[in-house]
């Protein structure tokens, strides 16, 4: 196909207008064919792809698709990369997707309560996209999500289990475990800091952290409120420092722990001596904390294999189970911050 005068060079990329011009038909002619609308002959269809191709039109991204019925991209919504778990969930679906011959299209939402979750939904679902995984979307229900009929969609840890296909990490049996281990060691109850609010798990954490002590028949303090960092346990730390009767404490995660250890020792107290200290999530850190941390570990990778795999799965069966739903167990690490109490 000869390229017309004056479209050699295409200074800020081709337009639909240029594709019409060199595959001789209308721009609506060739956006119908983007859109894959039957009401075009094959004949025209094939000479539009051919000038997609020739042009690079949109990265050949409709062209690709309208030939294999993939865009080869999977489009990933989370809430805060900086927090550890979202990280490490959205690296492992990255990973599984580049396996796969996959790209991934990432957006963050730091405030899906407030109506983002609903327009970086809207955006990257009409994008260039086969399927969506949700990893984090805060408070946000199935109401706030915008998508294409027939899309393929994952989550994870989020109020849309139910309505789509899932994975999460049995947070419930984790919490359990870290909880009684205390106990069983001998301690009289075990006070907590929690997740930020506006975090799904961190309000599964604490439930259960408060009904596990009730079932156990253990009076529940009142729960600290941190915020995922290292510094806000540290914080919190300075405060428990300062209680003689706090003897063991679960955190939410790992990075709390940490602060809070460090805290600790800066006021003269020893972990796991004094205070005992489990956190959740199994970083690769924790292991060299001092003392190495007890810790409920979490398979990310795993979760973010399970998200990509549910996606597609979808994608190539046109098949979507909405109630299916994967739980990945965890494992209580026991370690060197976590004793029976002190005796004085």
């Amino acid at each position: 196909m000869a390229t017309p005068t004056g479209m050699g060079r295409i200074k800020n990329g081709p337009s639909i207008k240029d594709v019409a011009l060199l595959a001789g038909v209308s721009a609506q002619t060739v956006s119908r064919v983007s859109n894959g609308a039957e009401s075009v002959s094959t004949a025209t269809r094939d000479r539009v792809i051919a000038a997609m191709d020739e042009l690079g039109y949109s990265p050949n991204y409709a062209a690709r698709a309208l030939r294999n019925g993939s865009f080869g991209t999977i489009g990933v919504i989370t809430q805060q990369l900086r927090r550890m778990g979202e990280s490490l969930t959205t690296s492992a679906i990255v990973q599984a997707a580049e396996e796969q011959g996959y790209s991934v299209t990432l957006i963050q939402v730091k405030n899906p309560e407030s109506g983002g979750l609903k327009q970086a939904a809207f955006r990257i679902s009409h994008q260039a996209i086969d399927g969506l995984i949700v990893v984090r979307s805060g408070h946000a229900t199935y109401g706030s999500l915008s998508l294409p009929p027939g899309l393929p969609v994952a989550v994870s840890d989020s109020r849309m289990i139910g309505f789509f296909p899932s994975v999460v990490a049995d947070q419930v049996a984790g919490t359990r475990d870290a909880i009684h281990h205390l106990l069983d060691l001998g301690h009289r109850t075990v006070h907590h800091i929690a997740g930020a609010p506006d975090s799904q798990p961190a309000l599964v954490r604490a439930a259960t952290w408060q009904r596990t002590l009730g079932e156990s028949g253990v009076s529940t303090p009142e729960p600290w409120e941190g915020d995922w960092t290292a510094r806000s346990g540290y914080q919190i730390g300075v405060r428990i420092a300062g209680d003689p009767s706090v003897t063991a404490v679960y955190c939410a995660n790992d990075e709390m722990a940490f602060g809070l250890m460090r805290a600790l020792h800066e006021h003269g107290l020893r972990v796991p001596e004094d205070v005992s200290v489990v956190g959740f999530d199994g970083i690769d850190l924790s292991e060299f904390a001092s003392p190495p941390l007890t810790t409920v570990r979490q398979d990310f990778d795993r979760i973010g294999r399970e998200l990509f795999t549910l996606v597609h799965s979808q994608i190539s069966t046109g098949v979507t189970a909405e109630r299916q739903r994967v739980v990945v167990p965890t494992e209580l690490l026991v370690r060197g911050s976590t004793a029976p109490p002190r005796t004085h």
